[in-house]
């Protein structure tokens, strides 16, 4: 069974060994889980945001587990780009493994200032531009309008960016205005999607309204599915798709990519279920794609799309 995907990028093409990946902030930087598992199984891995100078995020504690999933108010904590690629880049496996750097800013200026330094970095395979964080102060400035989102874009062409470049997008927008987004992004350089950030419509859930931040797991499942089936459907091949959002099953992660992914990312099952989830999502997708005849993980991509 090949299990390899391939992102096209602006010059220079990422073919990953498989389609199961971290999502950004489930490995931290990946060093903190490097000793529970073997990082190079993966298809690859997204650190954790990486903004131009450290940040100390928001005050603790600001990760709750709740009977509807995990409600995470991080806020971006990392020690920034510089420190990131002195000291925690050279000893993740990027010769073995893909490193997708996931870069978030407040301004125009530093993401361009961000996708330039780590785009000098030999380390970095591809990068993905958060910019849907639901859990800082200055909320989502770029998603607010396609004017917003395009002088970004616009600004970021203006970088070398041979390699791919995924953004992540957000999960609770009506789709006529998520459509706008997307035609925006059609028109640059960017060759991915990560559908989708956290879910932060809590109805019917028993959550505290005064408890603060996104839910990941469960909540995500089918909302975060369903987005991604709309998408393909609107923008076929134009976008490579990585779907996120409660995959604790191959069979989760199998109706993601039958819906038009073609990279799984996870975030909550790694915290309920542990490392061996690499595994578990890996052998089930490659037993579900021969159960049901496909050679190949990209033949299976959007099957069910109509």
């Amino acid at each position: 069974m090949n299990l390899s995907v391939t992102l096209k990028g602006q010059t220079h093409d990422l073919t990953l060994k498989n389609p199961v990946l971290t999502a950004s902030g489930t490995f931290g930087y990946g060093l903190e889980f490097a000793s529970y598992g073997d990082l190079a199984s993966l298809g690859g891995l997204v650190t954790k945001g990486l903004s131009l100078m450290p940040r100390p995020g928001n005050p603790t504690p600001r990760i709750v587990e709740t009977t509807a999933g995990m409600l995470n108010a991080v806020g971006l904590q990392n020690d920034g780009v510089e420190d990131f690629c002195a000291r925690k880049l050279p000893l993740l496996p990027w010769q073995e493994t893909a490193v997708i750097a996931n870069i978030y800013a407040a301004t125009v200026e530093e993401f361009s200032q961000l996708a330039a330094r780590l785009n000098a970095e030999e380390g970095v395979a591809a990068l993905e531009v958060n910019v849907s964080c639901p859990n800082t102060h200055v909320g989502e400035p770029f998603t607010a309008t396609p004017e917003a989102l395009d002088r970004l874009f616009t600004a970021l062409d203006k970088i070398d960016r041979p390699q791919p470049t995924l953004v992540k997008m957000p999960l609770n927008k009506p789709w006529g205005e998520y459509k706008e987004l997307l035609d925006v992004l059609a028109e640059h350089n960017v060759q991915g999607l990560s559908i989708a950030n956290l879910q932060k419509d809590r109805t019917g859930l028993e959550i505290p309204r005064d408890w603060e931040g996104g839910l990941s797991g469960g909540p995500c499942t089918n909302a975060s599915t369903e987005l991604i089936r709309k998408v393909y459907k609107e923008y076929g091949d134009r976008f490579a798709i990585a779907g996120i959002g409660g995959v604790f099953t191959p069979e989760q992660a199998y109706a993601k990519i039958r819906s038009g992914s073609s990279l799984v990312m996870f975030i909550s099952s790694l915290m309920y279920r542990g490392p061996q989830q690499i595994t578990v999502l890996k052998r089930g997708l490659a037993q579900l794609l021969r159960r049901d005849g496909f050679e190949h993980v990209s033949d299976a991509v959007g099957v069910d799309v109509e």
